[in-house]
């Protein structure tokens, strides 16, 4: 071997060594650069997954309608005979605790008659503590279930912070049938 052959020799296992060292730090900086468009690109769809499920949730009003306070826990049965020699209006009433309806934007129920007799119109009356009432007739009531859902400023009520009771008015004059029964469920205030 010549002394150019060896330097030659020299050389290639110099500058080999050199640029797999190089090489490696090349695939590095892509492999790291790859690593970070990954972790961008998971941020990006995680980011739009979360904003389009809350948007999704808002629009339906998902998100809106989660503040609630229910008035009962049970179905009610109101049994009513308004017939002579009976009085002429049966009345139920359920109690507020003290509680701040204020909060509050509407008044919920489920309510039906029982048995093919139902009233048709049954009146809402909502009082407060300084002796306001306000009234809604709740009309159609009849042998399916129906969700009524009322409006809190269609009940003229002054102070909605100190709300006593709501009651349930049935009236002869203004009935179906003189005699049956009602189902009231799930009572309560939400937004």
């Amino acid at each position: 071997m010549t002394r150019d052959e060896i330097y030659e020799h020299l050389a290639k296992v110099y500058l080999g060594k050199r640029e797999s060292v190089a090489e490696q730090k090349k695939k590095k900086a892509v492999n790291q650069s790859w690593l970070m468009i990954n972790i961008v690109i998971t941020a990006v769809i995680l980011v739009s997954t979360v904003y389009g499920f809350t948007a999704f949730l808002a629009r339906r009003g998902g998100l809106n309608n989660q503040v609630f306070y229910e008035l009962n826990n049970s179905l009610v049965k109101v049994s009513y005979d308004l017939n002579e020699p009976y009085p002429s209006t049966k009345s139920f009433a359920i109690s507020v605790p003290d509680k701040d309806a204020s909060k509050f934007s509407k008044l919920n129920m489920t309510i039906r008659g029982m048995n093919g007799a139902y009233p048709g119109v049954v009146k809402l009356v909502v009082s407060n503590q300084k002796n306001e009432k306000a009234t809604y007739y709740i009309k159609d009531v009849g042998a399916d279930w129906q969700r009524v859902s009322i409006p809190l400023e269609k009940l003229n009520l002054t102070d909605w912070t100190t709300v006593r009771e709501v009651a349930f008015v049935l009236e002869a004059w203004n009935m179906d049938f003189r005699r049956g029964a009602v189902l009231i469920d799930d009572i309560s205030f939400s937004n």
